[in-house]
């Protein structure tokens, strides 16, 4: 299959994985930068929900967070047979030591790393989200117990504080083409 002119041929798998607590805007960063560069994006919670056919919360309310966290492991081991992604990681999905392992053999793992304030006001519908609890101080606990498990697996560290999205979508996009990685 002949490749795209306007995309730069990486060398084995080499996906970039953008992780960061809830709200941080992986999703919207991993589509954005995909339709820029040209990479398609994919995203491990509709990954999951597409596997297992029920939303993250109802597989949380009905299976509860083992099973959830099986398929999300599941599933990324599936990416390994494709190229080139960018991968927009649940928020959870450090809390897997195996997780890790797995995507820092099949690229590289970008951290979104922001305030939980910022993140607590970008969450439109807590509702579906179901790991964050039921008030702020669950949601205050998960992130604590979260970042460090953020900062452990970056291996490139893109602070959101005070940002536009524009402003991260520009500095991510323009550090990870200066690094060779878009």
């Amino acid at each position: 299959m002949p490749h795209d002119p306007r995309y730069v041929v990486h060398e084995g798998c080499d996906h970039l994985f953008f992780v960061g607590f809830l709200g941080a805007g992986k999703s919207t960063l991993a589509r954005n930068l995909g339709g820029l560069f040209h990479r398609p994006h994919v995203d491990t919670d509709r990954l999951v929900e597409r596997a297992l056919g029920a939303s993250v919360a109802q597989i949380f309310e009905t299976e509860g967070e083992g099973r959830f966290r099986e398929a999300e492991t599941a599933q990324l081991r599936k990416l390994a047979a494709r190229k080139s992604l960018l991968v927009s990681c649940g928020g959870g999905i450090v809390e897997r030591p195996e997780n890790l392992e797995l995507m820092h053999e099949m690229g590289v793992v970008v951290y979104l790393d922001g305030d939980l304030s910022d993140s607590l006001r970008q969450i439109q519908r807590p509702d579906l989200r179901p790991d964050l609890g039921a008030d702020e101080r669950a949601a205050a606990e998960v992130y604590r117990r979260r970042r460090p498990l953020y900062q452990r697996a970056a291996d490139i560290t893109i602070d959101i504080r005070n940002k536009t999205f524009e402003q991260v979508a520009l500095e991510s996009g323009q550090l990870l083409w200066e690094r060779g990685l878009l």
